[in-house]
């Protein structure tokens, strides 16, 4: 065993991203709460502390209220986005991105992490979209989060787009809202393509990223699960290794390049 985990296991994993032309990452929650952020659904968690209906996209145009908690919890909550830093299991993929066997990685985290662990911008398609910039709800205008933060810890309530007047929003998708056709279409398409599919720290419970690695299975890519605990997709994979993103990562992608 290495660090609670089967040897044998990450070897048979290693040498599937050693053989791999495409290599395809999924991550998810897992791999940013170990650098401090806290999920949604686990105990402790932002719904233990916030109501998830506050974050539907018609809830949240429609009540001047919802929109004053929302901004009154981003004051507390994106100082710790923005301070956050990569984890372990982010610098291991950045490493495995760098050597040329990841090709491309799909999270559905907004925290930018994988960016400022050295990921190539380029090569990362956040399909939740955002955290770090803010949209205008009514004409698209786009600033970063950063400007919007300053704003509100001067004590605006509720900021508007300084452009025309409407509601500014975290550049995040909310419940009922749709993805942004361009990024769904490049991480289907990068699943379809997969010779091996790695998820990382997402309990593949959130459509439609969830379903993208049985796209890549039905494909024909292996599929390798790294993750604390099961998965609905754990009986399709060809190997799950069980454990902290922070642990497993690095020991596999130090396999994979020896």
């Amino acid at each position: 065993m290495t660090n609670g985990f089967p040897a044998d296991s990450i070897a048979q994993a290693a040498d599937w991203l050693r053989a791999s032309a495409v290599t395809v990452c999924l991550t998810g929650a897992g791999i940013s709460t170990e650098s401090g952020i806290p999920d949604f659904r686990s105990r402790g968690g932002v719904w233990d502390r916030f109501d998830p209906k506050d974050f539907d996209i018609r809830r949240w145009l429609g009540s001047e209220e919802v929109r004053r908690r929302y901004w009154a919890m981003s004051r507390e909550g994106y100082p710790r986005v923005m301070g956050a830093e990569p984890s372990k299991g982010h610098a291991a993929l950045s490493r495995l991105a760098g050597s040329g066997r990841l090709s491309l990685l799909i999270t559905q985290n907004t925290d930018g992490l994988h960016q400022k662990a050295g990921h190539d911008p380029d090569e990362v398609v956040e399909i939740h979209g955002t955290s770090h910039f803010c949209v205008c709800a009514a004409c698209g205008e786009r600033i970063t989060r950063a400007e919007v933060q300053e704003r509100v810890e001067r004590g605006e309530e509720i900021p508007l787009c300084e452009n025309c007047g409407g509601f500014l929003k975290p550049d995040a998708v909310f419940f009922g809202e749709d993805i942004a056709p361009e990024r769904l279409e490049r991480a289907v398409t990068g699943a379809e393509s997969a010779e091996v599919f790695l998820v990382a720290g997402s309990s593949l419970a959130v459509r439609p990223a969830g379903a993208l690695p049985e796209r890549a299975v039905l494909s024909g890519a292996r599929l390798i699960i790294v993750n604390e605990s099961p998965t609905r997709l754990d009986g399709k994979a060809h190997a799950v290794l069980r454990g902290k993103t922070g642990d497993i990562l690095p020991a596999l992608v130090e396999a994979a390049l020896a």
